[in-house]
């Protein structure tokens, strides 16, 4: 198992000389491709080498353009001592300084002259020749539903809003060992809850295609973070789509693993895990490496050596049938645009070998929506006894009432047929698999709307009655527990990202990984298209 370090240098994505963020040139490849652009193959500005970026002893020109490098290239040149790591840090933080307001991404944000502190022990680690593995001295923000020790952590949500952790929660504590600095927390719904991230304690997080427009959730702040390059990867959890519709509404990649892979100390299957976010799959990759793998406390943790994560992602699709869910022939409303740019995807699956088609599980759509909502009434009655206190239950946002109240008033034979549904659901996705290799969905079934909005009250004239129907797209694989890529897909006429989902068959996250890496090298959206504050 390897979370921690080797003498080798750390893995760097696949065609790593094409595959590099770079300040000067993909800002360029985003000015010609424009906020309007739609599905195509990269223009060859945007995976031109880093040569261009780099002075005398591969260091950056400008140390300004670190935060443009990968988190693989930014972990080699640690490593290597081109840059130091007070260097890395410094520079991290100017540009959180400059970007973070706009955005509200990032809170919690630790005193800086700890975080250099910090740095500079990491400094004189590698000096000793204590590497502590590829994440030493990268800046790393977790999200505020996770423990980080001597962290505020509010979860969002008024009641925990003085809370500190004492702890670390497992996956943090892999990161740390990986060498990683925390250096705060990224922004999420109270308690997770709603795809929209904006909450009473740190407000509402945007996303930097349209500082006016939700960045999603709940893993809003890291994708939002991501996108401006604040920080290099993420962590994340989802439930409803959480690694996935801010990854769509942020041009960044998100990953949903299979149930257990990232380990959690539960011996019930619910819908959340926790996952990694980049802004190219092997960051994802490597970042799961590090996050994934068995653990005692973890009943339910898929046993399987993470160091499968950090190999080549490199693999043939020649005669891949690949699945289209799309709108489910209409059962999901959608906006105008959001199918277009989806199906656009199909040309890149097509280049690499993949043949696209339309088809459907032999499955009521609407029999998934209903033992989603009876599987999520029952887990958040996790919170019920915050609900028993009225001063607490007085701080609680409506939509956490409303789950509660109807988990309340379920029977144990209400728990047992959702049980026995998902059982069905998950034959019905198992017999696609007999046939397709994958499966592919809207990652969200409309584009980021308003951030003041709590959630959109109808879809192209369609009222949605919960507060979460309009997020439906993501409910079907959740509730299989299939592994998941959310990858970017392109941009509607008013420059708003979309993302499309990758499911794979049970416990194949690699290889959704590998056809994600596939598809990405076809399209290279996130080296395209820069949000605008950093378009130059």
């Amino acid at each position: 198992m390897t979370h921690s370090s080797n003498s080798q240098d750390p893995p760097l994505p696949d065609d790593s000389s094409g595959g590099s963020s770079r300040r000067s040139a993909v800002a360029d490849a985003a000015d010609r491709a424009g906020a309007t652009a739609v599905a195509g193959t990269a223009t060859s500005a945007a995976t031109a080498p880093l040569e261009g970026l780099r002075g005398p002893a591969g260091r950056p020109r400008n140390l300004r353009d670190l935060v443009m490098y990968d988190a693989l290239d930014l972990s080699r040149l640690i490593k290597r001592r081109q840059v130091s790591c007070v260097e890395v840090m410094e520079t991290f933080l100017d540009h959180i300084e400059q970007h973070n307001p706009s955005v509200n991404a990032i809170v919690a944000l630790r005193e800086r002259s700890d975080l250099i502190a910090e740095a500079e022990l990491r400094e004189r680690q590698l000096r000793r020749g204590e590497y502590l593995g590829w994440m030493h001295a990268i800046p790393h923000a977790v999200k505020d539903l996770a423990a980080a020790k001597g962290i505020r952590w509010t979860s969002g949500s008024p009641i925990h809003a003085d809370r500190v952790a004492t702890t670390d929660d497992l996956f943090v504590q892999r990161i740390k060992a990986a060498g990683a600095i925390i250096i705060g927390k990224t922004n999420t719904p109270e308690f997770g809850l709603g795809s929209q991230t904006y909450n009473p304690v740190y407000g509402a997080t945007a996303t930097p295609y349209d500082t006016t427009r939700t960045a999603g959730g709940s893993s809003g702040g890291a994708a939002s973070a991501l996108a401006l390059r604040m920080v290099p990867v993420a962590d994340g959890s989802d439930y409803m789509g959480s690694l996935r519709n801010p990854a769509a509404f942020n041009n960044v990649v998100g990953f949903r693993p299979s149930w257990g892979r990232v380990p959690a100390p539960d011996f019930i299957a619910q819908g959340s895990v926790s996952g990694p976010m980049g802004r190219s799959v092997a960051d994802v990759a490597m970042l799961l490496s590090t996050m994934a793998g068995p653990h005692p406390s973890a009943p339910l943790a898929i046993d399987e050596d993470p160091e499968v994560f950090e190999r080549s992602l490199k693999a043939s699709f020649r005669g891949t049938r690949i699945a289209y869910v799309g709108d489910w022939d209409g059962y999901l409303p959608t906006e105008p645009g959001v199918l277009e740019l989806c199906e656009s995807s199909f040309g890149a699956f097509g280049r690499i070998g993949c043949t696209v088609e339309r088809a459907l599980p032999e499955f009521d759509p609407a029999r998934i929506w209903q033992l989603f909502l009876t599987w999520r009434w029952w887990a958040q009655l996790g919170s019920a006894e915050l609900y028993d206190d009225p001063s607490k239950r007085a701080q609680m946002k409506p939509e956490l009432i409303w789950e509660i109240e109807h988990g309340l008033e379920l029977s144990a034979r209400d728990v047992t047929k959702a049980a026995a549904a998902r059982n069905e659901w998950y034959t019905a996705v198992t017999a696609m698999f007999e046939r397709y290799d994958y499966i592919l969905a809207p990652s969200a079934q409309v584009f980021p709307f308003d951030k003041n909005t709590q959630w959109p009250a109808s879809i192209d004239g369609r009222p949605m009655d919960t507060y979460h129907r309009w997020m439906e797209t993501v409910a079907p694989w959740t509730m299989t527990g299939h592994p998941v890529a959310g990858m970017p897909v392109g941009f509607d006429s008013r420059g708003l990202p979309m993302g499309i989902q990758i499911i794979g068959p049970d416990n194949g996250d690699r290889a959704v990984l590998q056809l994600a890496h596939a598809y990405e090298q076809q399209t290279r959206w996130v080296d395209r298209v820069l949000p605008p504050a950093l378009r130059g």
